[in-house]
């Protein structure tokens, strides 16, 4: 009996190491490179005094490269931290282009992954948002220059998956839905407030390490 008992208890143990083994083979850190594309929900007020109708205000959908950097704290829990170079946008008012401006738009996520040693890891997010906004170039005739607030700070959700690749990389699938707004300023007043609230939809690699 006490072979077949040792057996089992052995089976037992490297049941248990396997993917504990592979989480240490990992790393705790993961570091992607990613093609986002951009689309905003172009929402905006109206401006009754110069007859300008709800959601008239459009910004441009952008696709631009991203790079993000995750720390696991567990097998499930990890941080990402998702980074690019400013990106700028077309704004138009009612299909006319008034002009452009940039933003940069760094978020900070805690995740779940649903299962840390599969083939195919699912997670979810949620997290910060905070957009910069910079080189505001708009203006509408008839009023003149118009301005935006400096930046945005708002909620971001995420769901996305990795899947091995070997060798310690991964394709990455991502999508998160971010809250980016802004107040349309004339002067020192606010003339309307434009929501972004872009959806960024990405696929790219990563490598743990």
């Amino acid at each position: 009996m006490r072979p077949l008992r040792s057996t089992l208890i052995l089976a037992a143990l490297c049941t248990t190491a396997t993917p504990l083994m592979a989480q240490q083979a990992d790393g705790p850190w993961m570091l992607r490179i990613r093609g986002l594309a951009l689309e905003p929900a172009n929402q905006s007020s109206a401006i009754p005094s110069l007859s300008v109708p709800e959601d008239a205000i459009t910004v441009s959908s952008k696709i631009f490269p991203e790079i993000d950097l995750s720390y696991f704290f567990t097998a499930n829990i990890a941080a990402e931290l998702v980074l690019t170079y400013p990106q700028q946008h077309d704004v138009e008012l009612s299909g006319t282009a008034i002009g452009s401006f940039k933003h940069l738009p760094p978020t900070l996520m805690l995740q779940y992954h649903v299962l840390p040693t599969g083939s195919v890891r699912p997670y979810l997010g949620a997290g910060v948002n905070l957009t910069l906004l910079s080189d505001v170039n708009l203006s509408v005739p008839g009023v003149g220059a118009l301005d935006l607030e400096d930046s945005s700070l708002g909620g971001a959700l995420q769901a996305g998956a990795d899947i091995r690749m070997g060798g310690g990389y991964f394709l990455n699938l991502d999508a998160k839905k971010v809250i980016i707004r802004s107040d349309v300023l004339a002067g020192d007043a606010a003339v309307s407030t434009v929501k972004v609230d872009p959806w960024l939809l990405s696929v790219g690699v990563g490598r743990r390490f």
